[in-house]
């Protein structure tokens, strides 16, 4: 065990992860998951809540089986090694909130940070405004937490608490298992199905769970974090998260040119848009809730695994998020901003300064 913590400490264990995941990415997206969206944390989430009804917009509904898989592998690491620490109590209405805006931000781009390096990766030109509003979006977090911003510490906590979100991850596989689509339904016992778009395209279940188990576990395992690549980098010249972030791209990039997955140009690519501004600031707004909320989607999933009833809460409140965003047109599509996307950005951003401003700890 102790050789195995050493090498997923070093740098060639995370570039390792990077690697693993980018390469998984593509071949996920080869069997069957959307193009470019081979892994997307923020829409999976958004198809997740689609699926439980809590939107109801029909082309994005499918309770994604990568998503329980991610909990589920960082909980059995962080068992294996002895890393399961149940904690909570940091502040989670801001968490909450944060988690709310970080996915609206997310779907008026149209991906998370993964799906950001994904697209870049893919050949899609529009990820690289949407790589430059993460940075942007995470260094205005940076300046926060060099001027004293701190959501307060997380205390331990019963077991129970930590085994919540895992004991829900297993509750929704046993709803996909027990309520599988049947060919062409838009619904099966209590969840919803898509039968066209991004919703409608995915890999075999069975492949989907163990290519997230597997990433959980080695997601963990390693600390993984798109964020804390982009944070580190800014505050304190570290490399060492960037080095797997970077892995990620090289990989992803490869597998999808071996894969003929590689289409390059601005115009036509899928579930994008090329309204600049807009997947600027998009992901300027989901950067910014990710760092002050301390980690992005992924990480988020990853810690509600090994026992962090906080980084639950924002899981949480991204699941609402994804809700309030398609059934009050904030989200965007191929055509563009969703109608009501513009305001919400502008919106979500002011939150997260107030957040940035108020939350913060004078010497």
């Amino acid at each position: 065990m102790d050789i195995i913590k050493r090498f997923f400490a070093g740098r060639w264990g995370i570039m390792s992860v990077g690697a693993v995941i980018g390469v998984l990415a593509a071949l996920l997206q080869y069997w069957g998951n959307p193009a470019n969206m081979g892994i997307c944390v923020a829409c999976f989430e958004r198809d997740l809540a689609g699926a439980l009804g809590l939107h109801r917009a029909e082309v994005v509904q499918y309770l994604r089986p990568e998503i329980i898989g991610f909990v589920l592998g960082a909980l059995l690491s962080s068992y294996l090694f002895k890393e399961f620490r149940p904690r909570a109590g940091s502040a989670p209405i801001a968490r909450f909130i944060l988690g709310i805006f970080a996915m609206i931000g997310a779907l008026v781009f149209l991906g998370c940070p993964w799906r950001a390096v994904l697209r870049l990766a893919g050949g899609d030109g529009n990820a690289i405004l949407g790589l430059a509003g993460l940075a942007t979006g995470i260094g205005i977090g940076a300046y926060f937490l060099k001027n004293g911003y701190n959501l307060g510490r997380a205390q331990k906590t019963y077991s129970s608490v930590g085994w919540l979100m895992p004991l829900v991850m297993i509750g929704f596989l046993l709803l996909l298992l027990f309520n599988p689509q049947a060919a062409g339904e838009p619904k099966s016992g209590v969840l919803f199905f898509s039968v066209k778009g991004p919703g409608a395209a995915h890999a075999p279940l069975a492949v989907s769970l163990v290519a997230g188990l597997v990433i959980g576990v080695l997601a963990q395992r390693s600390r993984f974090c798109t964020m804390g690549a982009i944070r580190d980098l800014l505050l304190f010249r570290q490399t060492h998260l960037m080095s797997g972030f970077l892995a990620l791209l090289v990989f992803a990039f490869a597998a999808n040119l071996v894969l003929g997955q590689f289409k390059p140009g601005f115009s036509g690519q899928p579930v994008a848009h090329t309204m600049q501004v807009w997947n600027f600031a998009g992901m300027v707004l989901a950067g910014l809730a990710f760092a002050l909320a301390g980690g992005c989607p992924g990480r988020q999933l990853f810690m509600a695994g090994e026992g962090d009833g906080d980084a639950a809460v924002f899981v949480c409140g991204m699941l609402v998020g994804a809700a309030f965003a398609h059934n009050f047109g904030l989200a965007s599509s191929p055509a563009g901003v969703g109608p009501n996307g513009i305001a919400a950005v502008v919106i979500g951003l002011a939150v997260c300064l107030f957040i940035g401003f108020t939350m913060r700890k004078t010497a």
